[in-house]
């Protein structure tokens, strides 16, 4: 049997397992740096299958690293296990996490007989918490030659197209009257949600089409009888790079500056995790991916604007930009 059979029938072994896993994290969603249970299972079905594993790493209680073989490549085969906030599981990290577990556990069956050292890496947070940006400062990533995940998808494509984005938190501060008698003696916070807001609308006509700029809020005020002396938002940037993102930033802080100049509330932005760069797959592994699963059947098809418009941002860009990936 060759290396591949084996490293198949390895995933085949484990396919109830597998499927149970993903289930179960599903049935226990757990929010960003938060995800005791599901990296513990990961941790436990790893260490089970001959794995030495490091829970704990880099500072964060829900980070691990699981590694087997002793060859010379070194591949990292990420896992993420957070869910969405009122929603669950919607992007799907508990089949990442499954599909992550199932390739290291067949990856590692065959590891020392094809060179390989592999390392599956248990990053926390990737909704908006950038764990993988945290482990990649604090070291997880280092001596790995190449690193690589798989994402659910309504469809199959070899490099989906990936922003960079960054996220922070508005805040407004007003003065506090009765709405009725007295509306004079306040200082509106939530008009300047209002004129920050539809300034935005109006800067979407010159934005390029690969700019997002997107949020919701998060107070808009007490009682409605009462002038609203503190409202919040948080907002979303994207970008086709970095750069782009960086250009796109002051353009709109300078939109919620000018709720605060117009109504006298006085503004504070707060910067959330480190921005998350554009993923750069690697287009040779790239192509050896869509060899592989062509093999076993998965298709690829031309999805046309579709391609192009279904974008999304991950803190695995920020990998991408420092070794050979591919998501």
């Amino acid at each position: 049997m060759g290396a591949k059979e084996s490293a198949r029938q390895q995933i085949e072994n484990n396919r109830e397992a597998l499927i149970a896993l993903s289930h179960r994290i599903h049935a226990n969603p757990e929010m960003g740096f938060e995800e005791v249970k599901a990296s513990a299972w990961l941790a436990e079905i790893l260490s089970d299958g001959g794995f030495s594993v490091e829970t704990g790493v880099c500072d964060l209680p829900t980070a691990f690293i699981a590694k087997a073989g002793s060859g010379l490549l070194h591949i990292g085969i990420c896992a993420e296990y957070d869910a969405l906030p009122g929603v669950g599981h919607a992007c799907g990290h508990n089949v990442i996490a499954a599909m992550a577990v199932g390739a290291g556990l067949a990856a590692s069956a065959i590891a020392n007989e094809v060179g390989l050292t592999v390392s599956v890496i248990g990053t926390p947070a990737e909704e908006g918490g950038g764990g993988k940006v945290f482990m990649l400062e604090r070291g997880a990533f280092e001596g790995i030659h190449a690193a690589m995940m798989v994402h659910p998808a309504p469809f199959d494509v070899v490099a989906p197209k990936m922003l960079a984005s960054s996220r922070f938190e508005v805040r407004y501060t007003g003065k506090e009257a009765h709405a009725s008698a007295f509306p004079e003696q306040g200082i509106n916070a939530a008009d300047a949600l209002t004129i920050a807001q539809t300034s935005i609308g109006l800067l979407r006509q010159h934005i390029l089409p690969t700019q997002r700029i997107h949020g919701i809020v998060t107070k808009g005020g007490d009682a409605p009888n009462i002038i609203p002396a503190h409202t919040s938002a948080e907002y979303i940037l994207r970008g086709q790079t970095l750069q782009e993102l960086e250009d796109l930033r002051p353009r709109v802080a300078r939109c919620f500056e000018a709720g605060a100049l117009a109504t006298g509330s006085s503004l504070e932005i707060l910067d959330g995790a480190k921005p998350y760069a554009e993923v750069i797959h690697d287009q040779d592994m790239a192509d050896i991916y869509r060899r592989n699963s062509e093999a076993l059947g998965r298709t690829y098809p031309d999805l046309g604007p579709i391609f192009e418009r279904a974008t999304a941002s991950t803190d695995m860009g920020n990998v991408s930009l420092a070794m050979p990936t591919i998501h």
